[in-house]
């Protein structure tokens, strides 16, 4: 016969704190009797709870409530924002985006850094790239100017495979040194941990917690950008693979591609059809003037297409719809999420339009009823993403793990 465990005081005193904790985090301020209604526990597990909280610097007084009557019922409780700060950073082939936040999750400070000199060669031995400079210059001076003496983690987002053990993107052609280069610098100068995630992941996270998907649990978003990626969330967990590559549907197979995607290079798998450069070439294929080159005109050229009653434009988005959509069912085919995101600067600009001419194409595709859902992040979802991930690191360690 097995014996039934009880909790320990101590034991359930730490639950209790966290709770509270995790209450504050999601609501705000709350008054004390506020807590009572939220938690269910007494009068004086609630005061005794404030108290312990309180002495180890979690929670402080903000204010107090209108009440005529003053006193401890009218005191209002927050998180102690300032008992530690975190910081992420969006790291693109371009520049760098970076954001310092305090415990609440309260920006502190930001900035975004350019790219400073040419990328030194794959393999070229010397000094650094003067971007890990610039990067770190820039973080010792947000923090300084902030009133920031420590941080307590620290997100890196970047594009390519993030090897989720032991966080050391391997080398690739397509992406610059400086990134490798930047990590390890980071890791180097900082005590607090530096964490590496793919960026398309950290946009998954953004759209779970703040997006179009706060309802669902399991879902795939495809990135549509410059380049083409997925993040794969089942059961309210992101899903990364063996070797951080789950999600890399630049290299799926699809019809339509020129020849095979290979090892080295994805331009006749689903990248091939969907990039930003694929949509504005598709797009002067159906005599669509230019809008601009690069990314932004690629979005542009979308956005259009996007409000058009009719004629080239709509059959331009049509066609692309069709293009996405086979990426789409091999995605349903496999995970049968339920529910696909189309996030990405080229998703966000064909919005629900384009969602739905995907969702209509993916119909006829799968017989997996999928909803098609267009990305309703605001802002920068990558730099959200590692914000929401550094800070529930931080508040894990804090707030004590179950």
């Amino acid at each position: 016969m097995s014996s039934v465990r009880t909790a320990t005081p101590q034991t359930a005193r730490a639950i209790n704190d966290r709770i509270a904790l995790e209450l504050l985090t999601e609501h705000g301020p709350l008054t004390a009797s506020r807590l009572r209604e939220l938690t269910g526990l007494s009068r004086p597990s609630v005061a005794e709870l404030l108290g312990r909280l309180g002495r180890d610097g979690l929670v402080e007084i903000v204010g107090e409530t209108g009440a005529e009557r003053r006193g401890p019922n009218a005191r209002v409780y927050g998180l102690a924002a300032g008992r530690a700060h975190v910081a992420a950073l969006d790291v693109r082939v371009d520049g760098v985006e970076l954001v310092l936040a305090d415990l609440a999750g309260a920006t502190v400070a930001e900035r975004v850094l350019p790219l400073t000199g040419p990328d030194r060669p794959r393999g070229a031995r010397g000094p650094e790239h003067p971007m890990v400079g610039v990067v770190l210059t820039a973080l010792d001076g947000l923090g300084a100017a902030a009133g920031v003496t420590e941080l307590h983690t620290v997100v890196l987002g970047a594009p390519g495979l993030a090897d989720p053990a032991g966080g050391i993107p391997p080398l690739s052609e397509s992406l610059p040194g400086w990134h490798r280069e930047l990590l390890v610098a980071l890791r180097r100068r900082l005590t607090a941990p530096v964490l590496l995630e793919n960026e398309v992941n950290l946009a998954g996270i953004a759209e779970h917690r703040l997006g179009a998907v706060r309802d669902r649990d399991t879902f795939v978003l495809f990135w549509l950008g410059a380049a083409v990626g997925a993040a794969v969330v089942l059961d309210g967990t992101l899903r990364r693979g063996a070797s951080g590559g789950a999600g890399e549907v630049g290299f799926l197979p699809v019809p339509g591609g020129e020849g095979l995607p290979s090892a080295h290079g994805c331009d006749g798998g689903f990248h091939g059809l969907t990039s930003a450069a694929a949509v504005r070439a598709l797009a002067a294929r159906h005599g669509l003037p230019a809008e601009g080159a690069g990314l932004a005109g690629a979005e542009a050229l979308v956005r259009a297409a996007a409000t058009a009653d009719g004629g080239p434009a709509a059959a331009f988005l049509g066609e692309l719809a069709d293009r996405i959509a086979l990426g789409a069912a091999a995605a349903v085919a496999v995970l049968d999420p339920g529910c696909v995101v189309l996030g990405g600067e080229l998703g966000r600009a064909g919005g629900p339009v384009l969602a739905r001419r995907v969702a209509d194409r993916l119909r006829e595709l799968s017989p997996l009823a999928t909803e098609v859902r267009a990305t309703t992040v605001g802002g920068n979802p990558i730099l959200g993403g590692a914000l929401l991930t550094a800070l529930a690191a931080a508040r894990a360690d804090l707030f004590g793990r179950d």
